[in-house]
């Protein structure tokens, strides 16, 4: 269904207004940047690493979609989340108020690389920090011409290796971090992991479809610590089977988030 949200937008530029949960629901534009299955994955790691999470920070955080789905769960935890592009910060900030979760959740226009970002809002670590970064360097993709878009495939503000920096920066101790990356790539996430006294944790590489050889993207959950104790899990999830129908487990995904399955040959919500 397209809409026009409460705020001023423009009329060739239409808003969507899709089911995020089973609870909540989010703008995206129609001809910008959508939330998609690496921000799903992440959430769902995320829950899973740190269910019980006091505080929580999402960087990049974008239109809102891995912070809401996080909330959706963690319903006492307060959150803060720090985006740059103008366009996903004001969606980002009308989708928080939709939602109900002004009186939790503070968002910062601001750039994660800055050390100083957040002073005026927290002087805590977070317990748990989610991000998910662009994954092609400036020169090696052709960039979009719509800005928002552009900012979300392109390293204009740093990587995954800038993200690893501000969880090291802002991470409690105790606390777990989930951030997704390229999947052709794993020694970017490794090395940085390394040098800024990290430890992976768990490893999840994501494939659009069967039958393809190199993961589309990885979901790295990281804490502190890089003695290599404790356990470390690498799995694999696979969105479509090789005739290009959702697997089980991409079902089972959704419906962890209250959003049932369509029909077979039905237009998805998503």
């Amino acid at each position: 269904m397209q809409a026009s949200a409460t705020f001023p937008w423009p009329q060739d530029d239409p808003l969507q207004d899709d089911a995020l949960t089973g609870e909540m629901r989010i703008w995206q534009r129609v001809k910008g940047h959508r939330y998609s299955l690496d921000d799903v994955l992440t959430a769902r790691a995320a829950l899973d690493a740190f269910p019980t999470a006091e505080s929580y920070l999402d960087l990049g955080c974008g239109i809102g979609s891995v912070l809401l789905m996080v909330l959706s769960e963690l319903k006492a935890t307060r959150a803060l989340g720090i985006e740059a592009q103008e366009q996903s910060y004001a969606l980002a900030c009308e989708n928080v108020d939709r939602n109900g979760l002004g009186d939790r959740v503070c968002l910062v226009r601001g750039d994660l690389r800055d050390a100083n970002a957040l002073m005026d809002q927290s002087k805590d670590r977070f317990a748990l920090i989610t991000g998910t970064p662009p994954y092609q360097r400036p020169g090696t993709a052709t960039p979009s011409p719509d800005p928002q878009r552009a900012h979300a495939r392109i390293e204009y503000r740093g990587g995954v290796e800038e993200y690893l920096a501000a969880i090291a920066r802002w991470l409690a101790p105790g606390g777990k971090a989930v951030v997704c990356a390229e999947g052709r790539r794993p020694e970017r996430v490794l090395d940085r992991v390394e040098e800024l006294g990290l430890q992976v944790v768990s490893r999840l590489d994501a494939y659009p479809r069967a039958g393809r050889s190199t993961p589309l993207f990885s979901v790295w959950t990281v804490e502190f610590g890089n003695d290599g104790a404790g356990d470390f899990s690498h799995r694999h999830f696979i969105a479509r089977d090789k005739d290009g129908v959702r697997t089980d487990a991409y079902h089972k995904l959704r419906c962890s988030f209250g959003i049932q399955p369509t029909p077979a040959g039905s237009k998805s919500d998503e």
